[in-house]
Parts: C-alpha cells; structure tokens; sequence
C-alpha cells in the first residue's frame, strides 16, 4: 500500500509505503501525485518512507516504476527513509545514476529527511 506524506512543502510528493506494493498503487497514488505537483513546478523533491511493515514490490509495480524513472530529470532531491536493508541497499547501489542529490535515513530520522528535502 502507498499512500501519501502530509504536512510537506507544495514542492515535495511524500510517499509511505507499507504492506505490498502494486502497479494500481503507483497508478492510483504516485504517479498523479508526481504529475499534479509538476503542473507546478519545474522540478520537485522526492520523499519515500518504507515502513517497517514494507515487505516487497509486487511485478507490475516495478513495471510501473519505469513510469517515475521518466521523471527523474524532473527531481531535484530525493529522501529515502527506510531501515529495510534490501531497499538501503539497492538506493547506495544506484544512487550514483541519479542526476541528484539522493540521500538515505532511518525511519527515526523521519523528521531530518523532511527537513533535508525541504532545504
């Protein structure tokens, strides 16, 4: 399940993501969240909060991941939030690709990663 962050500035889509998580999510949630903020905006920030509940991404979601990759020229920082290491993991391991600052921190750090991405 996703579901979005409130409380961010208008410039940041802050997504929680918990359970599993399906392509309809990112098409019901993500995307038109992604898309109502670059109606706006020339660039956004990013904010991902895997929860401790966050077990895996099901086929059609990665599929649909593809999507928020033709974006990623659109964002100016992204925050991942998360103590699972699977997703740590693989954010190190492809945060050298992405065109901006990516940073990671512990769900305990939620509130710094606000802060960060709204600096």
């Amino acid at each position: 399940m996703m579901g979005i962050i409130q409380g961010l500035p208008d410039n940041v889509v802050g997504v929680n993501l918990s359970g599993t998580i399906t392509g309809e999510d990112y098409d019901t949630v993500l995307i038109p969240a992604i898309k109502d903020k670059l109606k706006k905006y020339k660039k956004i920030r990013m904010l991902f909060q895997g929860s401790r509940d966050f077990s895996h991404l099901t086929l059609d979601a990665y599929l649909e991941d593809a999507k928020v990759t033709w974006h990623m020229f659109e964002f100016e920082k992204v925050a991942v939030v998360s103590d699972i290491h699977w997703m740590n993991d693989s954010v190190k391991l492809f945060r050298f690709l992405m065109p901006m600052p990516v940073k990671i921190f512990s769900n305990d750090e939620l509130d710094k990663a606000k802060a960060w991405v709204s600096e």
